[in-house]
């Protein structure tokens, strides 16, 4: 039976039957044809028409069959490894992932509990934010660096160590991070965590210890991390209003804070960027106070059409612990997280992390040592910057072209951009219209502190293809279009 027909004669300008995998295509449906694609073997493998580890066609080969370009295959393809569902492999060759993201109601893949960012069921396009393309993990690279650490590491470094972490990732991070981040940091105040989310519950539990009552957080942020634990804890938490130029300084003063929790390179969710006379304000009233600020330098490595912005441990580097981690960068996956902290706070905060887990993964902590002494970690970034970079421009030209009465926000750096809405759309009622075209998007409004803010909608491009970009802005504008209508 030739490949684009079935027994009975059905021609390929509606359906295609590519060798070893059965795609139906509607060229009729106006639904893309990478898109048709995707829906297909994400339902084969939902269905277990496709096993775990099973190969699929080349793109080229699939291409053919279906009679469409190559570039509609590889996008598809691209798309399902960045929702988990396939696996590229070294070759280039492309198998059904060894365990597929989890089912929600029976039908769509589900939204994490635990990830508020997380596709949720049912969306054709999700601009969910905090995700980086996983896909381009550098495998290779990192591969030698684990045969490297498992042919050379001494015996004594898979023994129990203290809770700071190896020393050697110590060296690494502060050669890196003085280099390119402009810190003030030495192996010594180094300790290594699981993650951002474990860094900040270590330093609020250190906190909470040394007498501290309450924490000032930016307004709006992150509500599934330092909000949540300092609460659990018994600190106050008083949100600090943040602007395009970051958090208003003078509301600090009155916030009568024992210690605040900034991203200062690039705000979070906003993207505002805190000039450096904040900078001193800020770190001048940690001094007064004696108070800590702890720096999140979130999305600090991708920067588009700014220069540099170093990090505000470098300036003060007795008042600021400077975190950081690997999600964003490489992958959440491995929980690759780091704190520098001011000498007369490491021991305690280094006992947390003892009493925590007994310290991260020696061999993960040593592979990234190596990781970062070879370059590779700098020629994986400089790879990606172009690819998030493409991405953005895509999101940018789609809003120009379908929204243009929306205003974008923080697009110099990161992996996701806000956009204002005007004051004639509510930002609840374009959320649920876009849900209801098929399109998932987060507003701000769950992530103000007090409650009150303009409207505007978290756009996270990171995963997405630039089709995919642009069709899910046109939905967007068919839903703002029902929304003014209604």
């Amino acid at each position: 039976m030739p490949i684009g027909s079935d027994p009975v004669g059905r021609s390929r300008t509606n359906s295609g039957l590519a060798e070893d995998l059965l795609i139906e295509l509607n060229r009729e449906a106006g639904v893309p044809l990478h898109r048709q694609i995707e829906a297909s073997i994400r339902a084969g493998i939902r269905a277990g028409r496709l096993r775990a580890g099973a190969s699929l066609p080349p793109s080229r080969t699939l291409a053919a069959g279906l009679g469409v370009s190559r570039g509609v295959v590889v996008e598809a393809y691209q798309q399902l490894v960045a929702e988990g569902y396939l696996a590229s492999r070294s070759g280039g060759y492309t198998q059904v992932a060894a365990s597929m993201p989890p089912a929600a109601d029976g039908a769509g893949s589900a939204a994490s509990t635990a990830q508020p960012a997380a596709r949720a069921p049912g969306f054709r396009v999700d601009f969910g934010y905090g995700r980086t393309d996983v896909s381009q993990f550098p495998r290779a690279a990192w591969l030698r660096s684990v045969r490297s650490v498992l042919t050379t590491t001494p015996n004594d470094r898979f023994a129990y160590l203290d809770g700071r972490g190896v020393p050697e990732l110590h060296v690494a991070l502060c050669d890196y991070l003085n280099r390119v981040r402009g810190t003030s940091s030495v192996p010594g105040n180094v300790v290594i965590c699981s993650g951002y989310g474990q860094g900040i519950a270590l330093l609020i539990q250190v906190l909470v210890r040394h007498g501290a009552r309450r924490i000032a957080l930016e307004d709006p942020s992150s509500n599934d991390d330092a909000r949540v634990l300092a609460a659990a804890a018994g600190l106050d938490v008083v949100g600090i209003p943040a602007g395009p130029d970051g958090v208003q300084v003078d509301a600090l003063h009155r916030a009568d804070a024992d210690a605040v929790v900034l991203t200062p390179s690039h705000q979070w969710p906003t993207g505002g960027v805190l000039s450096a006379a904040a900078r001193a304000e800020v770190i001048g009233w940690a001094k007064d106070r004696g108070a800590l600020v702890v720096e999140d330098d979130y999305d600090a490595e991708y920067r588009y059409d700014r220069s540099p912005v170093g990090a505000m441990q470098g300036l003060a580097p007795d008042q600021v612990v400077y975190c950081g981690t690997a999600s964003k960068t490489l992958a959440p996956g491995l929980r690759l997280g780091w704190l520098v902290v001011p000498s007369h706070l490491v021991a305690d905060v280094a006992a947390a992390k003892v009493l925590a887990d007994r310290g991260s993964p020696v061999i993960d902590q040593l592979t990234f040592a190596d990781f970062l002494t070879r370059g590779e970690f700098d020629r994986h970034l400089r790879r990606m910057r172009p690819v998030y970079r493409r991405r953005r421009d895509a999101l940018l030209d789609a809003l120009r072209a379908h929204l243009p009465d929306l205003q974008p926000a923080g697009i110099a750096a990161g992996q996701h951009v806000v956009a204002w809405l005007p004051p004639d759309l509510d930002e609840a009622a374009v959320v649920t219209a876009a849900a209801r075209h098929g399109l998932g998007i987060h507003g701000l409004g769950p992530y103000r502190i007090a409650g009150t803010g303009p409207g505007g909608l978290i756009f996270g491009y990171a995963i997405l293809g630039e089709s995919a970009i642009a069709e899910g802005v046109a939905l967007l504008a068919a839903a703002v279009q029902e929304v003014r209508g209604s």
